[in-house]
């Protein structure tokens, strides 16, 4: 056999080769964008797993974020993290009393 002969050409195991490399791609592009989907969908799960306050607004900028990727990012950012709790903590470090010269804790 040389390399430029095609070993099925012309049998029906050209075709069937066809018919699971057609399957093949198919199936490959569709797990591709169901992959997409769930990754794109990921901070509105998130969201109701968490009971959110703002899952309205992290579900829109997941909509928006398919035109805006950035703002995705958002959605990905609000998603995951507490806000109540983080501006909290600003707040405390905020009020804290500075140390002065001399004071060791």
């Amino acid at each position: 056999m040389s390399l430029l002969s095609s070993p099925f050409v012309g049998t029906g195991a050209d075709t069937t080769l066809h018919v699971v490399a057609a399957v093949v791609l198919v199936g490959s592009i569709a797990a591709a964008l169901y992959g997409f989907w769930k990754l794109h969908e990921l901070p509105i799960s998130k969201a109701h797993n968490r009971k959110h306050h703002q899952t309205g607004l992290i579900t829109i900028l997941t909509w928006i974020g398919f035109v805006w990727h950035w703002v995705w990012v958002l959605a990905v950012i609000l998603a995951f993290v507490d806000g109540e709790s983080a501006l909290r903590r600003v707040r405390d470090i905020w009020r804290e009393s500075p140390v002065k010269e001399g004071d060791h804790a």
